[in-house]
């Protein structure tokens, strides 16, 4: 029996490709998928709309949610509104894919077709490990990010490929007791997540992915961001689940809430 598994398509300012991520829905991908969920979070664009009309065409063989965020809850918020709807809605995982169209969920595929997925918590996509592939990334960021993938590998005791990609699998009976609820908002939840990943033992794999820039519109400060994610290892290294378990957002929504616009259920 196949598992009830949510892919999750975090979205803000991405009119231009959002079409192209949900056509990356043919038939062999949707065979392993239930629900796709498209969550934007208060795009001053089209991105929603946009989705609504494309997600009506290509998913035709599972079941398709777009939902608008009652408030802008960043990155990190999006993904606490993915995680609580999975996780009341009954599903076994949860797929992060960003909706700006850099990450492929064909390289999860073979993964789910593997049995990969059933021995881990946390299987994450990673673009820089052997075997993936990198279109358009400039070599600063790429150094950037192995310096702190190096950085966070020392302090963690593991070995990391990558903080934060646009392809992640999450085990969803893992995350029931939602502990992921004090963690950022913005653009470093997923560093926290990992960070919290290794303090409480869970089993946390690598796969490797293509990654792709071309017409996306970056929300990253370079060294404002590097600046934060600094700070972020340096509490964990001093004071690891006191730190984890710390309020660490800006400002602490009560709950993630918002409004599903459209949804079908798939063609039997």
């Amino acid at each position: 029996m196949k598992p009830k598994i949510l892919v999750f398509i975090p979205a803000y300012r991405c009119e231009a490709q959002i079409r192209r991520v949900l056509e990356q829905f043919d038939a062999r991908v949707q065979q392993w998928i239930d629900t796709v969920m498209v969550i934007d979070n208060q795009s001053p664009d089209q991105t929603l709309d946009v989705a609504i009309e494309r997600g009506k065409a290509v998913l035709t063989h599972c079941n398709f949610v777009a939902w608008h965020n009652e408030d802008n809850y960043g990155l990190g918020g999006s993904h606490k509104a993915a995680f609580r709807y999975a996780i009341e809605q009954g599903f076994d995982y949860l797929v992060v894919l960003h909706g700006d169209d850099q990450a492929d969920i064909h390289d999860l595929i073979p993964q789910l077709e593997a049995g990969a997925h059933l021995h881990v918590d946390c299987l994450l996509g990673a673009r820089f490990m052997r075997g993936s592939q990198l279109k358009g990334y400039s070599w600063l960021r790429t150094f950037g990010n192995r310096v702190y993938n190096a950085l966070f590998s020392l302090v963690t005791q593991r070995a990391i490929y990558d903080l934060g990609s646009g392809l992640n699998l999450y085990r969803l009976e893992t995350f029931r007791e939602f502990y992921l609820k004090t963690f950022p908002d913005d653009l470093t939840f997923n560093y926290v997540m990992l960070l919290a990943s290794y303090y409480r033992k869970q089993k946390v794999s690598f796969f490797a992915i293509s990654w792709r820039e071309e017409d996306q519109r970056s929300n990253v400060k370079l060294f404002r961001q590097a600046f934060k994610v600094l700070r972020l290892l340096a509490g964990y290294a001093l004071k690891r689940g006191q730190f984890v378990g710390s309020e660490l957002r800006a400002h602490a929504f009560e709950t993630y809430t918002g409004q599903i616009r459209y949804r079908h259920d798939k063609q039997n």
